[in-house]
């Protein structure tokens, strides 16, 4: 079947058809490298400040006054997450995490044609903001800090970090579909409960996994560290997380599936 875009307006998608989840209203309109291009940057964005909060607090290195401490992860991460969406949403979906692509196109939702194109623009984004973050940082940000590069704590088996992976990666993805495809939800106030999400996964998979929530998030700092601590429960997980997100929301809670 042909996959048709939802009505920006109603919400609503034609009946015994499927529909191709447009996030924030965005049209690709045949323009993929624009699109990549803004996943790669807005990737970029939201993992060079994950990462620079990150180093800078396991470096001890003052702003002004007393260095970073943990809750300047979650909190460089939403906001830096809310810019991205409040800015290149419109432009590519602002999705910046090969969870939501992937959670999207397994569900019908996103043209697999388009799929690779996100994913690799979201890796090349991360890739490059951990070694601007090395840059900027200097060579003890890989050394020491590993680039912010998540692993599990002290203790932790692989299958609790299989489990608070996905479903840190669950909340998050289905916060972005709901918040991101209902045409009630004001774009500026979609940014915000999206950015505020990944804050919130961030606090509780912190202590457990280090809060990858995102394969290219996670997996792009490992690459410059040459350290692949339990990588593949980063990359699965998320990827479990998010397609069960995008289904609940597709089956159960969209406008037009809910009961009356």
């Amino acid at each position: 079947m042909k996959a048709t875009s939802i009505s920006p307006q109603s919400g609503q998608r034609p009946a015994g058809r499927s529909a191709v989840v447009f996030l924030h209203g965005h049209q690709l309109k045949r323009n993929l490298a624009r699109a990549v291009t803004a996943e790669a940057a807005g990737t970029f964005v939201l993992v060079l400040a994950i990462t620079s909060a990150a180093v800078a607090a396991a470096l001890s290195r003052p702003v002004a006054g007393t260095p970073y401490g943990s809750l300047a992860v979650p909190v460089a991460g939403g906001l830096a997450l809310a810019i991205a969406v409040a800015s290149l949403g419109h432009i590519s979906g602002a999705h910046l995490n090969p969870a939501i692509t992937l959670g999207l196109a397994v569900n019908r939702r996103f043209p697999w044609a388009y799929t690779p194109g996100y994913v690799i623009a979201q890796f090349a984004g991360a890739t490059t903001a951990a070694a601007v973050t090395w840059g900027l940082y200097g060579n003890q940000a890989r050394s020491i800090a590993r680039l912010g590069a998540t692993a599990p704590a002290d203790g932790v088996s692989a299958g609790r970090v299989l489990a608070a992976e996905a479903v840190v990666t669950f909340v998050l993805v289905l916060v972005v579909v709901a918040a991101a495809t209902d045409s009630r939800v004001p774009r500026g106030i979609a940014a915000i409960a999206i950015g505020a999400a990944l804050a919130v996964a961030i606090v509780i998979a912190g202590p457990i996994s280090g809060a990858g929530v995102n394969p290219a998030r996670a997996i792009g700092p490992m690459i410059l560290t040459g350290q692949f601590t339990d990588w593949w429960a980063y990359l699965a997980a998320p990827l479990a997380g998010g397609a069960i997100a995008v289904a609940l929301y597709d089956r159960f809670l969209r406008a037009d599936t809910t009961p009356a």
